[in-house]
């Protein structure tokens, strides 16, 4: 079987199984050469199956040694031309690894908005699991929210608030750099991204464990976050993105709250950016990757999602390098915004054109590979193996 990398815009399709089960394998051998660290035992963690959930995963279970849970929601092959989500194979491959090492690695490929998959992941907790998690990971990334109370079907937007914002961007599939405008959410739309990218499934979760009273004294739980610096406030922190990520500082408040009695914390990691599906079709984010990629990996400071997440983890959520602001946020993007970097990245955007953006100048190639990397395509270390359909159909999730 052959498998295809296509393109649609900024959008993938295509998926290569055997590719994903080594880029699996090549995060997992980065956490072991960074060496064993103190860290949780049992871990949640919901959004499980690709970019940060998916390191977080491989780094708690192969540098702290972690059993896990991993909530998803991906598709397996159907046919030759239907061969399913690059988080479906992500999944099982992450999965038959830890088992080798004798660590639990549950997947749930369920909706995690949903009420009913809370309460199987709490009776799996209860009566296969030991009973109590000491690290609940929110890292979900979705579009699309069912309400599970209406079961209202509620979209979120990535567009600006109260301006029109023109810049650079590129379109992948026809390899064209263009300028973009975007226009300004309706109230509307802005309240219903809060709504699918807000924080209250993040606090719905914790409400609902505790409830059920399978956290552990002194659990810990995250939820990953971005702000970004000036030249992307436009479109990200003062946008509708942005809003959803304040709400998830708020929702923060509460569940501090909540775990108080349990001496737990609740804490948002702002994180640094990376390459994601998602980093693709967000309006003038390409371009900015491609000139901070260039400069951070000049510099030696750049991160695909397991070097970033083992660092955040190793060395600041369980080691002694944390680094908080003022509303208690853990900042590992501090590399990000140094200004050096900032100002370097901000001169080499200007410079970015039609002429040059997929050239050495820029991180473009940085970029197109972690983005190919995260459907199986163009990993490190692949070797071709033979499957059919029958074979993939096959493997155990």
């Amino acid at each position: 079987m052959k498998f295809e990398h296509k393109m649609r815009g900024n959008v993938s399709f295509g998926v290569n199984p055997i590719g994903c089960k080594q880029d699996v394998l090549n995060q997992i051998d980065y956490v072991k050469e960074q060496g064993h660290y103190e860290g949780p035992k049992k871990v949640l963690i919901i959004g499980a199956s690709s970019s940060y959930g998916l390191a977080s995963r491989i780094n708690l279970a192969f540098g702290a040694g972690a059993d896990t849970i991993g909530v998803s929601f991906e598709k397996g092959p159907k046919s030759e031309r239907n061969l399913g989500s690059a988080g479906w194979y992500n999944n099982i491959y992450f999965k038959q690894a830890a088992e080798k090492e004798g660590l639990i690695a549950k997947n749930f490929v369920q909706d995690a908005f949903s009420h009913q998959t809370k309460q199987d992941v709490i009776d799996y907790i209860k009566a296969e699991f030991g009973g109590k998690i000491d690290l609940v990971v929110y890292s979900l990334a979705s579009g699309i929210r069912i309400n599970p109370e209406t079961g209202e079907r509620i979209n979120s937007v990535i567009k600006s608030i109260g301006q029109n914002v023109v810049g650079p961007n590129v379109n992948i599939e026809k390899q064209e750099f263009y300028e973009q405008v975007l226009e300004p959410a309706t109230e509307e739309e802005i309240a219903d991204t809060v709504n699918v990218m807000g924080g209250e499934d993040w606090l719905f979760w914790m409400q609902a464990l505790k409830e059920a009273d399978v956290l552990a004294d002194g659990v810990q739980t995250t939820n990953y976050s971005y702000l970004g610096s000036d030249l992307n406030k436009p479109y990200y922190g003062d946008g509708t993105l942005g809003r959803a990520k304040a709400d998830c500082d708020e929702k923060a408040v509460h569940i501090n709250d909540l775990l108080t009695d349990i001496n737990g914390k609740a804490t948002v990691i702002v994180a640094t950016a990376v390459t994601t599906k998602a980093s693709s079709v967000i309006p003038f984010f390409p371009v900015y990757c491609m000139g901070l990629y260039r400069v951070m990996a000049d510099n030696g400071t750049h991160e695909t999602p397991i070097m970033h997440i083992d660092r955040t983890f190793r060395d600041m959520v369980y080691g002694d390098k944390a680094e908080y602001d003022e509303l208690g946020r853990l900042r590992p993007d501090s590399w990000e915004l140094d200004p050096e970097v900032q100002a370097q990245t901000e001169a080499l955007i200007k410079e970015i054109n039609e002429g040059n953006f997929n050239s050495d100048k820029t991180g473009y190639s940085i970029f197109m590979k972690e983005f190919m990397n995260l459907s199986g395509f163009d990993v490190d270390g692949y070797v071709e193996e033979a499957v059919t359909i029958d074979d993939l159909k096959a493997l155990e999730f």
